[in-house]
């Protein structure tokens, strides 16, 4: 390209960046040239923007404004991941240990391969290779993507589903026909949370009132039958709201809904509020912190008894 050219699609590139409206007929005017010749030099832009993509992992778009009649600066979105962001979410995928380690590996290729710009994925595979290598997978080495996939979609057409769920306390296999709300998370495991649709079932479990999902580990499921013709209606004042039950369930064990009230002398109180996302501080005596928090189920007397003599139960 000759100089004037150089510098005419530089002076067009900056202001498409700066967000400004560019005109074929005021940049002819400026630059001496037909308004062809600058149709040429925004081609040449787009070429460009076309190009780099694999380097910013930017998606930018020059487009024309039909209102305004002229060519405006669109950034689609981020296409790639930040190496930081790329290699956290790595770092806790690995950490989670909620899949066999064939998947886990197939993930993390394909993460790094769509989601971090050529030339760092070699940086961000030396990265993570020994955790990867020393990957230690779940001991149930069930496969049940498939499966949560589904569960997934019934909980979108609010469909009941059958299951056939080994139990944990003696591994036998129980049919049971429920209605799914949440798919969850936590420590290792994928949970399935839903209320259950037999009321002769429901005799045997604490909890019987409506307002308290039980809850089902997913590579638990040897069985899923979708039933596609029998839906439920839950009304929006009564919604299930999955935030507001994960805040409050603990070690993901069901249960009625409780208070508690305990006196912490730990040296952490920000790792008590981490775990406890309800909980609040209610005194702060010279680091003596009494709490108070709101939880489902036992699965919290597990964690108060954890804490030895950091914790004083009070109520």
């Amino acid at each position: 390209m000759d100089n004037g050219k150089i510098y005419r699609v530089l002076c067009i590139y900056t202001k498409l960046m700066g967000g400004y409206l560019v005109t074929k007929a005021e940049e002819a005017q400026n630059h001496g040239v037909n308004e062809r010749t600058i149709q040429r030099d925004i081609d040449d832009i787009r070429n460009f923007m076309d190009s780099d993509i694999e380097n910013t992992g930017v998606i930018n778009s020059v487009v024309y404004d039909h209102r305004d009649k002229g060519y405006r600066l669109e950034r689609v979105y981020q296409l790639k991941l930040t190496n930081g962001e790329i290699l956290a979410i790595c770092k806790i995928l690995l950490e989670s240990r909620a899949l066999r380690k064939e998947e886990m590996s197939e993930i993390l290729e394909k993460l790094i391969s769509c989601c971090v710009p050529e030339k760092n994925q070699k940086l961000v595979k030396e990265l993570i290779r020994n955790e990867e290598f020393h990957y230690v997978e779940p001991r149930h080495k069930s496969k049940f993507l498939d499966i949560m996939w589904e569960i997934g979609q019934a909980i979108r057409n609010c469909q009941c589903i059958v299951i056939d769920y080994m139990r944990t306390k003696d591994k036998t296999v129980v049919k049971r026909k429920v209605k799914p709300v949440a798919i969850m998370f936590s420590e290792y495991y994928f949970y399935l949370t839903a209320f259950i649709d037999d009321k002769e079932v429901q005799k045997d479990f604490d909890v019987i009132n409506d307002s308290f999902p039980t809850i089902y580990r997913i590579d638990r499921i040897r069985g899923l039958q979708v039933l596609s013709k029998e839906r439920f209606h839950i009304p929006y004042s009564s919604r299930f709201e999955e935030g507001e039950f994960r805040k409050r369930v603990q070690f993901m064990y069901g249960g009625k809904l409780q208070k508690i009230k305990f006196r912490y002398s730990g040296s952490d109180v920000d790792a008590v509020l981490d775990r406890l996302p309800t909980a609040k501080i209610l005194e702060n005596d010279a680091g003596i912190y009494t709490v108070s928090a709101e939880v489902f189920g036992k699965g919290i007397d597990m964690w108060l008894r954890s804490q030895g003599e950091m914790i004083e139960v009070l109520e």
